[in-house]
């Protein structure tokens, strides 16, 4: 099992929106551009991309998804106190 992944994600506050998202996705959108449209963190200026981190340095809910996925894999909707999350292991 890998020490360190790397990850992107889009972060929304309403389910709807994160739904709507995940459809794009799912027939074909471009991740990082939804991410640099949608996200309301800082890691939308990139695309979405969140860097390499370990077990224990993401909050529970996200570093459980985040660690289940394969490369280029994209999560269902993960809720953490943040928002809705989508998830794609990048490496």
């Amino acid at each position: 099992m890998a020490n360190k992944i790397r990850c992107s994600h889009i972060l929304v506050e309403k389910l709807s929106v994160a739904e709507e998202i995940l459809k794009k996705l799912r027939a074909g959108g471009n991740f990082s551009a939804l991410a640099e449209q949608y996200s309301i963190d800082g890691s939308r200026r990139r695309g979405g991309d969140l860097g390499e981190f370990g077990r224990g340095m993401m909050v529970k809910p996200f570093e459980e998804a985040a660690f289940k996925l394969e490369k280029d894999q994209i999560s269902e909707i993960v809720k953490t106190q943040f928002g809705y999350h989508i998830i794609k292991r990048t490496a």
